[in-house]
């Protein structure tokens, strides 16, 4: 699935990162050249996660833009060890499961 797509190390830049835009619009289905906007707009969001125990020293970069999820994991130098794409569409979105329980607070009628 990801066949194709440039692997071009992530920048580690003053406690952040930055990704090749030509990458992960490959990985996205997007123009690299319109990742900015997207991402200004926020439809295109993002979440990083820090590797623990036999994963420490590692990062999960995902990214999401409408119904397609990609993934690059990469160590403390930004060296992408590798890369996924879920398409979202094709088996369906996650099930959301409140975190706790939902009390009904709509008015009783007595």
């Amino acid at each position: 699935m990801t066949a194709g797509v440039p692997i071009v190390p992530v920048e580690v830049a003053d406690g952040g990162f930055v990704i090749d835009a030509g990458m992960l619009g490959a990985l996205l289905d997007v123009a690299p050249a319109d990742i900015p906007a997207l991402m200004r707009a926020r439809a295109i969001t993002s979440l990083c996660e820090r590797g623990l125990d036999a994963d420490q020293g590692a990062f999960r970069l995902s990214f999401f833009h409408r119904q397609r999820q990609a993934q690059v994991h990469i160590d403390a130098s930004g060296r992408v060890l590798r890369r996924s794409v879920i398409d979202l569409d094709r088996q369906g979105p996650p099930e959301a499961q409140p975190a706790f329980p939902v009390k009904d607070a709509s008015p009783t009628i007595g």
